[in-house]
C-alpha cells in the first residue's frame, strides 16, 4: 500500500478495481465459506474488522441508526425512511445493497450516492488502515460487502450525518451490519422464501434470523407477516426484551389525512410506506424527547417552588385555555406527596372583554382555600415597573373588575366545600372558600406567603398595611404543611408575579 502512487490514490476506479480483489482473493472467499457452516464467527470477525481501522462498535452508537431488514421491501422501507426523515431537515446517510450501476449508490448523504472524490478518500483510510494491520492478523483483509459496511459507518461518522437508515444485507442475526448495539428502532419487511442456503428452507427459521436483529429495550415494527414467522417475531422479541409492535395498513392513515401518493409504483409498496412511517414517527419521537422536555416558555404551565409554597403559573385566558389550566393543576397536586396538612390558594385576574365569570366557574373543582383577586399591578409603590402599566384601563376600573370577579367566585364556589387538598389531613371544620382582594400583586404575594417565601421578604418595596380582618383570614396558610398557588387569567398576571420572583429580569 504504502508504494501506491499518490496519484493512484486520487482515481476513483482503482479504488474500485482494489475493492473488487475483496469479491476473489482466496482468504475472503474463505470467509463467506467459514461464514456459512460457523455464522456465529462472523460478528466476532466484523468487530475485529472494524477495529482495525480506528473504529468501534460503541462509536456507532452516535450514528443514530434506523436498522431495516426482511425479505421482500427492506430497500424501499429504507428509501420511504431516508425521503421522510431528510424532508424534516435532517442530514441523513443510508447503506443499502446491492448497487445498480455504481458501488458509490450503496453510500448515500442526503439522498445522493456520495461523490466520486469522498468515495476514493474514504476508501483509501480504510483499506489503508486495514492492509497496513493484515499481517498481524494473519492477512486477512474483509470480504466486499464487509468492507463496504464499515466504509459506510466511517463516511457516516466523518460526514457527521444526523441519522442512518441501514438495510441488512443478507437475513439479520449473523449480519455484518448487526453488530450494531443500540439502534434508535428496528423494523422487518414482508418475509418470505429466500437465500435458503443461508438462512433456512422454512418461514420460521428465516423469520427467526430475521428476528436476530431486535435488541433490548429498542422498539422494533413488522409489518403483518404469515401467522407461522409472526409467532416466530413475537418469541424473539418476547426472548430479547424488545417491545414488538404491527404496522396498520396505509389506508387507515388515509382515513386521517387524505390519499397517500406514493413515489414508488406498486400495491406492495403500501406495506413497506407503513413502516417506513412507523420508523420514522419513532425516531423523530426518540430525537425530539429530549428538546421537548427542555423546553421552557414562562408562564405556561410553569411550576416554581419557594420554601412551603408552590406556585403553579399559566396565563390561560380563554374558556379552553383555562379548562386545560385546571386539568393540569389537579393532575400536577395529585402527584404531590404532602408532610401535612395542605392549603390551596387561587391568585386570579382577567382582563378585557373577557368572561371571568364562566373562566372562575371551571376553577370551582379544584377546591381551594382561598381565592384572592388582585389587579395587574406589580406593586403600589410609585415606582411601579413600567413594563406591566397599563394607561388604557384606570386603577379604579381594574378594581371594580377584581370585586366583580370576587362576587362571582363567591355565586359559584357557595354550592360546594373549598377546604384543602381532599384526602389531605384537615385544618379545621369545612366552609366554603374565603375571598380577599389586595390593591397589587405585591401585596397579594406576600399575603399569601405570611413570611414564608425568602423572595418576597427580601423585597424593598413598600408594603401596604393589611386589615386586622385580612391578617385573621391567614391562621390557615400559617398553619398550613405546604400551600399551593394556582395563579391564573391572564397572562399579565403571571407576568407581574415572575417579575417578584425573578430578581435578574427586573434588573
Amino acid at each position: 500500500f504504502e508504494e501506491r502512487s499518490a496519484q493512484s490514490l486520487l482515481v476513483p476506479q482503482d479504488a474500485i478495481c482494489t475493492l473488487n480483489t475483496l469479491q476473489t482473493n482466496a482468504s475472503c472467499l474463505e470467509q463467506v465459506r467459514r461464514g456459512r457452516s460457523h455464522p456465529q464467527l462472523q460478528l466476532q470477525a466484523m468487530k475485529a474488522f472494524l477495529e482495525r481501522t480506528g473504529l468501534t462498535v460503541e462509536a456507532l452508537d452516535h450514528l443514530n441508526i434506523i436498522h431495516v431488514t426482511g425479505t421482500k421491501g427492506k430497500g424501499s422501507t429504507c428509501a420511504f425512511t431516508e425521503q421522510i426523515l431528510r424532508s424534516h431537515g435532517f442530514r441523513t446517510g443510508f447503506y443499502s445493497s446491492p448497487h445498480l450501476v455504481q458501488v458509490r449508490e450503496r453510500i448515500r448523504i442526503n439522498g445522493q450516492p456520495i461523490g466520486k472524490e469522498l468515495f476514493t478518500k474514504y476508501f483509501w483510510q480504510v483499506y489503508g488502515r486495514l492492509e497496513k494491520s493484515k499481517d498481524a492478523h494473519g492477512g486477512t483483509m474483509p470480504a466486499y460487502f464487509r468492507f463496504l459496511t464499515i466504509l459506510a459507518f466511517h463516511v457516516f461518522l466523518q460526514e457527521e450525518v444526523d441519522l442512518a437508515v441501514i438495510e441488512v444485507g443478507i437475513g439479520g442475526a449473523y449480519d455484518c451490519t448487526n453488530i450494531i448495539r443500540r439502534p434508535w428502532v428496528c423494523g422487518i419487511s414482508s418475509l418470505g422464501i429466500d437465500h435458503t442456503q443461508i438462512l433456512g428452507d422454512t418461514i420460521e427459521k428465516i423469520a427467526w434470523q430475521k428476528g436476530g436483529i431486535f435488541k433490548p429495550g429498542v422498539p422494533a415494527f413488522t409489518v403483518k407477516q404469515p401467522e407461522d414467522a409472526m409467532v416466530v417475531l413475537r418469541d424473539r422479541a418476547r426472548e430479547t426484551g424488545c417491545p414488538l409492535r404491527v404496522c396498520p395498513e396505509l389506508d387507515d392513515y388515509q382515513k386521517h389525512c387524505g390519499p397517500l401518493r406514493l413515489g414508488l409504483a406498486g400495491q406492495h409498496q403500501h406495506s413497506n410506506a407503513s413502516l417506513a412511517i412507523q420508523l420514522s414517527h419513532t425516531w423523530l419521537q426518540r430525537r425530539c424527547r429530549p428538546a421537548l422536555s427542555d423546553t421552557e416558555w414562562p408562564g405556561r404551565n410553569q411550576t416554581l417552588k419557594h420554601g412551603a409554597l408552590t406556585y403553579f403559573l399559566d396565563g390561560a385566558h380563554t374558556m379552553r385555555s383555562m379548562q386545560a389550566c385546571v386539568d393540569w393543576f389537579i393532575s400536577s397536586t395529585v402527584l404531590m406527596c404532602f408532610s401535612g396538612p395542605v392549603a390551596r390558594v387561587l391568585l386570579f385576574n382577567a382582563t378585557g372583554e373577557r368572561d371571568s365569570a364562566a373562566m372562575l366557574k371551571l376553577l370551582v373543582p379544584c377546591h381551594f382555600d382561598f381565592a384572592v383577586f388582585c389587579p395587574n399591578i406589580t406593586e403600589a409603590a410609585a415606582s411601579c415597573n413600567a413594563d406591566q402599566q397599563n394607561f388604557n384601563v384606570s386603577v379604579e376600573n381594574m378594581l371594580t373588575r377584581c370585586l366583580d370577579n370576587q362576587r362571582s367566585w363567591q355565586l359559584h364556589s357557595s354550592k360546594g366545600p373549598g377546604l384543602l387538598i381532599e384526602d389531605s389531613p384537615s385544618l379545621g371544620p369545612e366552609k366554603k372558600a374565603d375571598t380577599v382582594v389586595f390593591p397589587c400583586i405585591l401585596s397579594a404575594l406576600q399575603w399569601i406567603a405570611q413570611g414564608r417565601n425568602s423572595v418576597l421578604a427580601q423585597s424593598t418595596e413598600v408594603i401596604l398595611p393589611v386589615k386586622s380582618s385580612i391578617v385573621a383570614k391567614a391562621a390557615l396558610l400559617r398553619n398550613a404543611a405546604e400551600i399551593h398557588v394556582l395563579i391564573t387569567g391572564s397572562l399579565h398576571l403571571v407576568g407581574g408575579v415572575l417579575k417578584h420572583f425573578d430578581q435578574t429580569s427586573s434588573k
